[in-house]
């Protein structure tokens, strides 16, 4: 009996260790979800590539959402990412209601914000578009109409979006992370089924679907978990809230300008370069999603709970825990995608410039440690409240990128887009290294 029992308690505990509520079992949720979304992703890529072959398609699609991206990263992600800290101080304090109060004001402004700035751009995307791209005739109209609907697009990911960091604050990840593997399955099942119908506005339509399913989906979630939405435009936090915003607005625009400015210049190195680029940056996303975003994600909320009631020692063990991890893991799987650069381009029917893309891949690869160590330090600071650091660090890096590809593409053409993104991340990691210590000192 006292083996069975040891057994049984034994198993009790590794049932625990591993829930999504612990760091090590969100980890693995967001992981496996994560891992679900990136083979959808795969599947949608190489459907992109089999049913429009020439690439001109694909490369407009994929260009057409980087203003969108843009905005919506500067308007909505930048505050979005301060919400998990204010959440988890009521969270830490078990004031369901306030939370609720919080998150309905928050969503309340950004809605409006968002949708006001989405429909002035869309209404002058006409003008705008032959500023942000090279494309030109039939692919610049294609370009025009496909990033007006991925502005309206992106309105339902700010409902998604700010559901998603209620349930990251709870610690409530399986919807969380499933929800991005329906999104890309509207855009492979309008690639599919739409496609033979309006053409090649069938994958964005279908990208339009998928994200409302996607908004839905979340609210759903949030709303058996505790979530009461209330008409509020006014919550006491939000001036601390904007105040958090301001420097992440900053950080997140140079990511999106350095995304805007690598389509820029890869549209101007012929038919697929966008897609190649792209592509290969996909592939690395993968691992990063994985390993080094799942981690850091279910690392926030443990962190921004220690940070709120001043635990050091905690809050210094919990990070610790998360750097072994993205180590012993990131070096490895960055090697193994290098080796794998022939596959991952049959997977996506690239095998008809490998050479271009096994390059591409592999300097890509080379930015995963980095990359997944910064995912988790930003996280460290955003439970801090700190938003002006992770700005700097941000801006340089997007700095160094945009400066070193723009100046290299001449001579190494796409190569020079994953080289200098690669940079980038290596001069953040080591920013973020030398100055976390003495932000965490102050808790």
């Amino acid at each position: 009996m006292g083996e069975v029992y040891g057994i049984l308690h034994a198993m009790r505990k590794l049932r625990e260790s591993l829930g999504q509520h612990r760091i090590v079992g969100g980890a693995l949720v967001l992981a496996v979800t994560q891992f679900g979304a990136s083979l959808m992703g795969l599947l949608r890529d190489r459907l992109l590539a089999q049913t429009f072959p020439a690439l001109e398609v694909v490369d407009v699609y994929i260009a057409s959402f980087r203003p969108s991206d843009l905005l919506f990263q500067l308007s909505i992600s930048a505050g979005f990412v301060a919400l998990v800290p204010l959440l988890a101080r009521y969270r830490a304090e078990g004031d369901t209601k306030e939370m609720s109060r919080l998150l309905s004001s928050v969503i309340v402004l950004s809605a409006f914000s968002f949708g006001a700035l989405a429909l002035i751009l869309a209404l002058l995307f006409p003008w705008i578009a032959p500023l942000l791209t090279q494309f030109q005739g039939s692919s610049l109209v294609l370009y025009t109409d496909f990033g007006r609907l991925a502005l309206l697009t992106n309105l339902p990911f700010v409902f998604g979006a700010a559901f998603g960091q209620y349930l990251t604050t709870i610690q409530r990840y399986w919807v969380f992370g499933l929800t991005p593997i329906l999104y890309t399955l509207g855009t492979i099942l309008g690639t599919v089924f739409l496609t033979p119908i309006v053409g090649p506005y069938g994958p964005i339509l279908g990208t339009v679907g998928g994200t409302v399913v996607y908004a839905l989906l979340r609210f759903l979630a949030v709303s058996r978990e505790g979530f009461h939405p209330t008409w509020m435009l006014w919550h006491p936090d939000l001036s601390q809230f904007g105040w958090m915003m301001v420097p992440r607005i900053i950080a997140l625009g140079a990511l999106q300008l350095e995304l805007l400015l690598f389509d820029t210049l890869a549209s101007g190195l012929g038919s697929g370069a966008v897609t190649i680029n792209a592509y290969a940056r996909n592939f690395q996303s993968v691992v990063i999603g994985v390993i080094g975003i799942a981690l850091a994600q279910s690392a926030f909320s443990p962190l921004s709970q220690a940070a709120a009631k001043g635990d050091r020692g905690r809050f210094w063990l919990t990070l610790q825990k998360g750097v072994l991890v993205l180590i012993a893991l990131t070096i490895p799987a960055a090697i193994a995608l290098i080796a794998l650069a022939p596959l991952a381009a049959w997977l996506v029917n690239l095998n008809r410039v490998l050479p271009l893309f096994s390059v591409s891949l592999a300097l890509y690869a080379v930015s995963i440690p980095f990359e997944s160590l910064n995912h988790l330090l930003l996280r460290s600071f955003y439970a801090l409240k700190d938003t002006v650091v992770p700005a700097i660090v941000g801006v340089l890096n997007g700095t160094i990128a945009i400066a070193l590809s723009w100046s290299l593409t001449p001579r190494f053409g796409v190569w020079a887009l994953a080289l200098g993104f690669t940079v980038g991340q290596v001069i953040q990691m080591l920013g973020l290294v030398w100055a976390l210590p003495r932000k965490v000192r102050r808790i």
